[in-house]
């Protein structure tokens, strides 16, 4: 898909009645992301897939953890979306990007097999083939964004997260970098949102995506938890809660010192949080 065919809000000059979404889970990660994107309510999943949502193209999902696909048949559509079959689609990537380059032998991490040399193909394969073709590339959980925990020292993998392996001024066929949305796992609202956002995007009917310097969603990661949370008037007053089902300042409890970092603690109990 050439970017040259984009309006200037990153709409593609003829909005396509369907949009594909080509997840890859094949990073280094546990699936969690995956997990955590069925709990999603605002939007759900669902809603979106069947949609329930006014305005959005038809919307089809490809990943392997929730697909009831498999082998060959679940497959095809990566082949597809790689020789240009599928049409317009959104790529997915979960797991933090080893480095194929620094192994010895084998490979680190991959999904399906090259049906010309029977190897398997790498998950950075798969990156390189698919994500200049897509609409928008989306880094999943923190794992896909800035490495996670594989990128502690010791790591034999040299992995790291998506905008590191493909640039941070990389741009997608829609014109766009990579999108970040972290979290440990992903807080589902926040992905859907942002999944929303760009599918209204491509149908005309939103502006270019505000991204912050770490590639993040401004609305979601614009601000700490502490500065939109509901409970701040206890904080305020130093009146803590220390029991769960408690209405009170939680920062002695079980989110410590994670409510002043932007997109802040996992958003159990304020909407803004990752």
């Amino acid at each position: 898909m050439d970017s040259s065919s984009n309006s200037a809000n990153g709409a593609p000059a003829n909005p396509p009645s369907e949009v594909h979404i080509v997840w890859i889970t094949a990073g280094l990660g546990c699936d969690g992301d995956s997990v955590s994107v069925t709990a999603a309510e605002q939007p759900s999943i669902e809603d979106v897939i069947l949609g329930a949502i006014p305005g959005l193209p038809k919307v089809h999902l490809y990943n392997p953890v929730l697909a009831y696909e498999v082998g060959d048949e679940f497959m095809k559509y990566f082949y597809d979306a790689e020789a240009g079959k599928l049409g317009a689609f959104v790529l997915v990537v979960e797991g933090s990007i080893p480095n194929e380059k620094v192994k010895r032998e084998g490979y680190w991490a991959a999904m399906g097999t090259d049906p010309q040399s029977g190897q398997p193909i790498t998950a950075c394969e798969w990156i390189d083939r698919l994500a200049p073709k897509s609409l928008a590339t989306i880094a999943i959980g923190t794992c896909a964004t800035y490495g996670g925990i594989h990128v502690m020292a010791g790591n034999p993998t040299g992995c790291m997260g998506l905008a590191d392996y493909l640039g941070w001024n990389w741009r997608s066929a829609g014109g766009l970098p990579v999108v970040n949305v972290p979290g440990c796992p992903v807080q589902p609202d926040n992905f859907m949102e942002t999944v929303l956002y760009l599918l209204y995007q491509v149908a005309g009917m939103a502006p270019m995506i505000p991204l912050d310097e770490q590639l993040r969603p401004t609305w979601l990661f614009g601000k700490t938890v502490h500065e939109g949370c509901d409970r701040a008037g206890y904080y305020e007053q130093g009146d803590f809660g220390i029991e769960y089902g408690t209405p009170k300042c939680l920062r002695r409890a079980h989110v410590p010192r994670r409510c002043r970092a932007a997109g802040g603690a996992p958003r159990a109990h304020v909407r803004r949080a990752a």
